[in-house]
This record gives C-alpha cells, sequence and structure tokens, in this order.
C-alpha cells in the first residue's frame, strides 16, 4: 500500500473538515503546499484569523482553506475516499444552543432549498468541484458546498456535509461527518467517508471552506470554533485515503502569537 509522510506547511480545512498538507515545492506560493506522490498532484492552502490569541482563555476564530487534487498526466485524478482530521487540543468546538440540521432534512434538496430549511445551523460555506468519465472524457462538474452543525452521534457533535451536482445528471450528497473528543495532542478527530460521485466514475478536484459562526445562546454571544495560543503553534494532523490504497499522512503548524 503506497504511502508518504508529509510534515510541515498547513491547510486547514473543515472540519471537515477537509485538510492537506506538505512539503513547499517550487511554485506553490507563500504559504502554501504543492505534493506529488505516486499519480496525484496536490495543492492546498489556508489560514485562520485573528492569528493573535489568548494564552489561555479561548477567543472566537474563523477559518479558511482550499485544496486541489490532479492526475499527472490529466484527466481524472484518483478518487479521495476517506479524510481524517485530528485538531489541537488549543481549539475548541462549541455547539451548545446551535440549531441543528438532520441529514436526512435535506438529502434530497437543493443548495438554495437546504440553506434556507436549515439556516440557523450553517456553520460554514464553499464549493467543490469533480471531474467525471464520460465516454472516454473527463466532464467536469460543480456545487456550492454547505456546512451544517448536524444532531449529536454517539454523544459526538457532527457536520453535515451538504452539496447538490446538477450536471451531467442531478446527485446530491449530504453528508454526516461525527466529530469524536480525543485524548493526548489533538482534541478532536473529524472523519469524512465520500460516497461514489456518478457511480464511481468521478472524483473531487476541488474544495474551498470558510468556517465559522457566532451566536447568541443563554443570553451569551458564542463561537462555532474558539482557539487559544498556549504554545505558539496550533497543530493538524491528516490522514487521507485514495481509491487506488495511496495513503496521505502528516502534522502540520501553524504559527499564532500569544497574549
Amino acid at each position: 500500500m503506497p504511502r508518504v509522510r508529509l510534515i510541515s506547511a498547513l491547510f486547514w480545512a473543515a472540519l471537515v473538515c477537509f485538510a492537506l498538507a506538505g512539503p513547499l515545492a517550487p511554485g506553490a506560493g507563500a504559504g502554501g503546499a504543492l505534493v506529488a506522490v505516486n499519480s496525484l498532484v496536490l495543492r492546498a492552502d489556508g489560514g485562520f484569523e485573528p492569528h493573535t490569541l489568548p494564552r489561555r482563555k479561548f477567543a472566537p476564530i474563523d477559518f479558511q482553506g482550499h485544496f486541489d487534487i490532479a492526475a499527472k498526466g490529466g484527466g481524472r485524478p484518483v478518487a479521495l475516499e476517506q479524510a481524517a482530521i485530528d485538531f489541537d487540543r488549543d481549539g475548541r468546538l462549541g455547539v451548545a444552543g446551535l440549531p441543528t440540521c438532520p441529514a436526512e432534512r435535506i438529502a434530497a434538496a437543493g443548495t438554495a432549498e437546504a440553506r434556507r430549511v436549515c439556516a440557523g445551523a450553517i456553520v460554514g460555506t464553499g464549493g467543490i468541484e469533480a471531474l467525471i468519465d464520460l465516454a472516454g472524457s473527463a466532464v467536469g462538474t460543480s456545487s456550492p458546498l454547505t456546512l451544517f452543525n448536524g444532531p449529536r452521534l454517539n454523544g459526538n457533535p457532527t457536520v453535515i456535509v451538504h452539496a447538490h451536482f446538477t450536471a451531467p445528471a442531478t446527485q446530491t450528497f449530504a453528508i454526516v461527518v461525527p466529530i469524536e473528543r480525543r485524548r493526548g495532542g489533538f482534541r478532536y478527530r473529524a472523519t469524512l467517508d465520500l460516497p461514489p460521485i456518478a457511480g464511481g466514475l468521478g472524483a473531487v478536484t476541488h474544495v474551498d471552506v470558510d468556517v465559522g459562526r457566532r451566536f447568541s445562546a443563554g443570553g451569551q454571544r458564542r463561537s462555532y470554533v474558539s482557539a487559544h495560543c498556549s504554545d505558539g503553534v496550533l497543530r493538524t494532523h491528516g490522514r487521507f485515503t485514495f481509491a487506488d490504497g495511496t495513503i496521505i499522512d502528516g502534522s502540520v503548524e501553524k504559527a499564532c502569537t500569544p497574549r
């Protein structure tokens, strides 16, 4: 089973949800990452705001990220099947008092309808692109991406990742992403299992997300994501599994300034 271990640079993606990182390479851009392994080329970049955070007290943050997956020779890349992301203990997820959106409520909804029906549960937005093999050609398709606060699963919070593709055929995804509490250096693990796109003929090529939500509950202002800066860095660990058995596994760090 091919494996490559990559350490350095940062890509914050979601809590999903998605994160991807590797050593800097020429052309990757300042603070970005470019990785080439087997038949895959991966590019990623991202960050969070604000960079200056309390040393002990949690403060609201927002984070943004994007990644691109391409085949070295062009055409459809190998499909990403699973992304498992661990988040630093200096980060905290706050869902108490935040409305939830069950996956079944939006499983057949388009983007506008899903965002309307579950407006109070939105915690992030972005976009997703894919390539689909049709009659020997790779056809591009895309959808807005929406992240909703989901109902708890086995006592743990979840995120519902929603996308609605309309071409070359209509396909809707409402994927439950469990967020498990961990011990040790990482506080949470989010695991995204990607279902087949277009019956297995498609593969994700691009994802971008902006995650952050302020809301009121119990008479207090709260934040979906908060963090403090106890040691000058925020760490993320990711494990990405592809359909051909390739695994990209690594830890990344991003500097923060304690105050």
